[in-house]
């Protein structure tokens, strides 16, 4: 009996197959077959914008309106189509590189891709993103290169092409130097240039094939050379931190060494709940590029315990020998060392590990002075409290 069910079964299961083989494939025709034209939008308004415009506007009335499209010609010669569905009242024109009035065409379109007749707004964009990002560009000497600074208020998509020139002494891009952001603060540090003098040439452009004018100017990068660490002394003033008592000392973060007890540790209970102060004589007096710190690991833990989180690096050439921190002192720069991984407390990952294993470079303004003595500050720990700790430091800068 049951073997019996099971061939009805299948029977049946043959029969359905065969019939819906043999029956006609349904062909379904668009919505609404209609040829009519859908009523243009109407009731206009323009909302003029940085190198673009939002255009506003009242749908028609048509049953089988699909979306409306805008086009346009934008300024490097290409026609532009832009769409927005009928859930909207406004669309969107973009890509214009100046302030001049240009035509847009509207067309409400069916779902059958029939158009309207257009209708003709004019549109008058603000000066466009990139070429704001244009006229704040600036390009000054650094210490072994250039740093390349501009603002982009609009955090518009944009590109800076930098070029050189090649063997030909023609000029081409260079795609290591070039920046392609949509950051609101740009700053590129450009290092590792020979010190002759050295030509380049930028421009801005967008998204869209927009580019401005070039700008040709002339870079001669400032000597940088690392200070002779033979020559640096310990300098302690009233009110530096006392350094542990258990084999560190503060002439360890200058002995090329790295590892326990070659590092620099300042003792929190004895040094107080106040920022802690190291300060050492460099032997030179120096115009001060940039400081390379190496925190001291914890077994793997570079962001732990005593490592700086947030400090201060001050300069001199005659200090107050009382320790005050007063104008005998000239801030060279306030600085935040931050987790990559953003893990929590007491985790590093490799990420972290090797970053923090190379070493931090911390960079002084050019504006500085030229300094003898320097300062370290200790605001922050990771581990919340003040005291310091150095596996190394270097400082580059230049005595010319």
């Amino acid at each position: 009996m049951k073997s019996n069910k099971i061939l009805i079964y299948i029977c049946l299961l043959c029969s359905m197959c065969i019939l819906a083989c043999n029956s006609p494939i349904e062909y379904r025709e668009p919505v609404g077959n209609e040829s009519d034209k859908p009523s243009v939008v109407s009731n206009i308004r323009v909302i003029n914008k940085e190198g673009k415009a939002q255009i506003i506007y009242d749908l028609p009335t048509s049953s089988n309106l699909m979306y409306v499209k805008a086009v346009y010609t934008i300024n490097t010669g290409k026609e532009i189509e832009v769409k927005s569905s009928i859930y909207k009242d406004t669309i969107e024109v973009l890509g214009f590189a100046d302030t001049k009035e240009h035509e847009v065409k509207l067309y409400a379109v069916s779902r059958n891709e029939v158009l309207s007749d257009p209708v003709v707004v004019k549109v008058q964009p603000l000066e466009a993103p990139f070429l704001k990002v244009f006229k704040s560009l600036e390009l000054n000497n650094a210490f072994g290169g250039y740093n390349l600074t501009a603002k982009n208020p609009s955090r518009d998509n944009i590109s800076i092409i930098v070029m050189k020139k090649n063997v030909f002494n023609e000029f081409e891009r260079d795609n290591q130097k070039s920046i392609y952001t949509k950051t609101d603060s740009i700053v590129s540090k450009i290092r590792g240039l020979d010190t002759l003098e050295q030509e380049f040439a930028i421009y801005v452009k967008d998204n869209w094939g927009n580019n401005s004018d070039t700008i040709y100017t002339k870079v001669k990068p400032i000597f940088e050379q690392q200070m002779d660490p033979t020559k640096f002394r310990g300098f302690v003033l009233p009110g530096d931190a006392p350094q542990v008592t258990n084999g560190a000392r503060l002439e360890y973060a200058w002995d090329g060494l790295l590892g326990w007890p070659n590092v620099s540790f300042t003792h929190q209970i004895n040094g107080g709940n106040n920022p802690h102060m190291i300060t050492f004589d460099m032997g030179v007096t120096a115009k001060i590029s940039r400081f390379w710190i190496r925190p001291f690991p914890e077994g793997t833990r570079f962001y732990f315990l005593t490592t700086m989180k947030r400090f201060e690096i001050y300069g001199s050439n005659s200090p107050n020998l009382s320790g005050a921190l007063d104008n005998s002192w000239t801030l060279l720069g306030s600085y935040e060392a931050v987790k990559p991984s953003g893990l929590p407390y007491g985790t590093d990952n490799a990420e972290d590990q090797a970053t923090a294993g190379a070493g931090f470079n911390w960079e002084v303004d050019l504006a500085s002075p030229r300094v003898r003595y320097i300062r370290v500050r200790c605001l922050e720990n990771f581990a919340g409290g003040t005291a310091q700790s150095i596996n190394e430091i270097k400082v580059y800068g230049s005595t010319l």
